[in-house]
């Protein structure tokens, strides 16, 4: 526990916080597998599609269209993580570093819903409940946590640079090579997939889920928290599995797609 605590903050004393970072770490680590298997949450290119016949799939409550869908799935925590300022107010350094970040984080999220990514199809209401309640319940639940740890000795090694640093090339990379998907699409709303081209998209398949990754990761290393490392370790979990997926759904539909090119790491997978 001594070696533990040299990085991250005691257990909060919250049954809450330390139940829900086991369940979701379990939970999301689940829905990764999922992925790999077959049954995928229904956005984007697996918008309708489950490839798995182990079992009987539970009929879909519906669609909604992406743009709306995507709008759902990162407001409501875009508007937790601004109210945080409000209803959390510290002078906290970290705290006031870790509100900027999911804020500004969603944020971004929300901007490119509306100015950037191009939509063809919808979502299903069932796969965005699940996504938008995890993001909304893991925001409030790392600034809850974090709001714990107010008073408290700090860690040994404070790690809050390198979670600002990591969060700047995360948030970057993310958004650019969203900016290089929405270029593949055309403006007329046509279903269309083209193979993606240009920065990391020339040795890997999913860049912008990899430096999604590095933005979950610096949360933690900005909090500190336990709950925050969970919360980074089953994104991780769920976006390898997503991205195993995609890799698979592109080698079955273009026979000239390059065997070169990995899921989520460059070179090894």
């Amino acid at each position: 526990m001594e070696m533990v605590t040299r990085f991250v903050y005691p257990p909060p004393p919250s049954i809450l916080l330390n139940g829900m970072s086991a369940v979701g770490l379990v939970a999301l680590a689940k829905i990764g597998w999922s992925e790999v298997t077959g049954n995928h949450l229904k956005y984007s290119k697996f918008a309708a599609s489950s490839t798995s016949t182990a079992k009987p799939q539970k009929q879909p409550l519906g669609s909604i269209s992406s743009r709306n869908g995507m709008l759902w799935l990162y407001t409501p925590a875009f508007l937790a993580a601004s109210a945080s300022f409000f209803v959390l107010p510290s002078d906290d350094l970290r705290f006031l570093l870790l509100k900027a970040a999911l804020a500004l984080h969603f944020f971004k999220r929300v901007f490119e819903v509306l100015f950037i990514h191009k939509y063809s199809g919808g979502m299903a209401v069932d796969s965005a409940i699940v996504i938008s309640s995890s993001y909304f319940s893991s925001t409030v639940l790392m600034l809850y946590s974090q709001n714990l740890t107010l008073g408290l000795t700090e860690p040994s090694f404070d790690m809050k640079l390198a979670g600002i640093v990591m969060f700047v090339v995360g948030i970057v990379g993310n958004l650019y090579h969203h900016v290089l998907l929405a270029k593949l699409r055309s403006d007329d709303g046509k279903k269309e997939y083209k193979i993606p081209k240009g920065g990391l998209f020339d040795i890997i398949i999913c860049p912008h889920y990899l430096f999604e990754i590095l933005v979950f990761w610096s949360f933690f290393l900005i909090s500190q928290t336990i709950y925050s490392f969970s919360f980074a370790m089953g994104t991780m979990f769920y976006l390898i599995g997503r991205s195993y997926a995609t890799r698979t759904w592109y080698l079955s539909k273009f026979d000239d797609f390059p065997k070169h090119v990995k899921a989520l790491i460059p070179f090894v997978f």
